[in-house]
C-alpha cells in the first residue's frame, strides 16, 4: 500500500474514529465495573434472594397451618355448642 491510498481514505478513517469516540461505541472497563455495580445495587433492591425466599415459605406456611388449627378450634367450638 502506498502514501496515496492512506491520503485517499484518510479523511474516512477519521471520521469512523470520531464517531466511535463520539458515540462511545467501545466501553472502558472502569466504565463497564461501574455499571455492572449499578445493575447488581438496582437488582438486589427489587430482587430477593433465594435463602430469603425459602425463609418465606417456610413462614407463610407456619401461617397457613397456624390459621387451619384455628378453624379446626373454631368448628369443634360451634359443633360442641350445638350451632350448625
Amino acid at each position: 500500500m502506498d502514501r496515496q491510498f492512506f491520503y485517499k481514505y484518510a479523511p474516512v478513517f477519521l471520521l469512523a474514529i470520531a464517531i466511535i469516540f463520539q458515540y462511545n461505541l467501545f466501553v472502558t472497563p472502569e466504565k463497564l465495573e461501574q455499571t455492572h455495580r449499578e445493575i447488581l445495587a438496582e437488582v438486589a433492591q427489587v430482587y430477593i434472594t433465594k435463602s430469603e425466599f425459602g425463609n418465606m415459605k417456610e413462614q407463610i406456611t407456619d401461617i397457613n397451618k397456624k390459621l387451619d388449627k384455628i378453624y379446626d378450634t373454631l368448628i369443634s367450638e360451634r359443633s360442641s355448642d350445638g350451632i350448625n
